[in-house]
């Protein structure tokens, strides 16, 4: 049993996916498939059940990950542990992070880390925020940047970097389109398009307007800022949408009376894990920028 073939099940329980978990790895799936039946047959069990498209860890499956998790992390320890002895910045990090901050906050960051480290090989990964919480508590990823978690999460250090004004916004044709400012009651019944339940950016909503007893009428919602953006252009409701990603040619900001909308943005990390030197490098150019 190599580390290569328990990466291969990480990936795949992950991402519930031989295809995906081949493209995460830079492998074709048949490779992929290969490894997790020379594990199967190792172990004398099946893993996974493939019922069409649907890939799901069995029992026997389910006993393995946890195990699995740790012996991968700690070799990952170990790795980083004795490269830091070197002073180096090199080896690879991963990072996840949101669409949203990824454009409209990361680029001037990746460019001077990639200018100033071009030893590090940095894998970089698209995901909600929550997910990327999750995967830097497992183990998966070494840091996060994303938008932060309004409560403390057990091992999850969060280091506040950019406050991110969250403005209500509607298209140009929307009835409240001439008024710069509106109650929330007046605002409340209007169809609004909201990020998905459970992500940090609802929670931030919802602990505005619920100690209001006021109850939104929701009719769409994604976890896709730029979707988002999208459906309130068309006239298909209005949101709440960081004010960094709007102009004022094609939408219409209109305060609430009362109501302040913000998130913090920032870098998260797992208080037991030992970084390594690229990722206390990407840190430190992560400097707080809250005023």
């Amino acid at each position: 049993m190599d580390t290569n073939t328990l990466q291969a099940f990480l990936t795949v329980a992950n991402c519930s996916s031989f295809s995906l978990a081949a493209e995460r790895l830079f492998l074709t799936q048949p490779a992929i498939s290969k490894r997790i039946a020379a594990l199967e047959s190792e172990l004398d069990t099946k893993l996974f059940d493939r019922i069409g498209r649907k890939i799901t860890l069995t029992e026997a499956g389910q006993a393995l990950l946890p195990r699995a998790q740790r012996v991968i992390l700690e070799l990952e320890e170990s790795k980083r542990a004795v490269s830091n002895l070197s002073g180096e910045i090199e080896g690879r990090l991963s990072v996840g992070t949101s669409h949203h901050i990824g454009l409209h906050r990361l680029p001037p960051v990746l460019r001077a880390f990639t200018s100033h480290y071009p030893d590090v090989e940095l894998d970089l990964r698209f995901m909600d925020s929550e997910q990327a919480c999750a995967a830097v508590i497992h183990g998966d990823l070494e840091l996060g940047i994303v938008t932060l978690p309004l409560e403390p999460i057990n091992k999850l250090v969060m280091n506040p970097v950019w406050q991110d004004p969250l403005t209500v916004v509607i298209g140009k044709t929307h009835p409240l389109a001439n008024k710069k400012k509106v109650t929330a009651e007046t605002l409340a019944p209007y169809p609004s398009i909201l990020p998905a339940r459970g992500t940090y950016t609802r929670e931030v909503l919802e602990r505005i307007f619920t100690p209001l007893g006021i109850t939104l009428n929701v009719s769409l919602s994604t976890n896709y800022l730029e979707t988002i953006k999208m459906m309130v252009n068309i006239g298909l409701g209005w949101s709440v949408l960081p004010v960094s990603m709007l102009n004022k040619k094609d939408y219409r900001m209109i305060s609430v009376t009362g109501l302040k909308f913000q998130r913090t943005l920032g870098v998260v990390y797992h208080q037991n894990r030992t970084r390594s030197n690229a990722a206390n490098e990407m840190i430190k150019l992560l400097k707080p920028t809250i005023l």
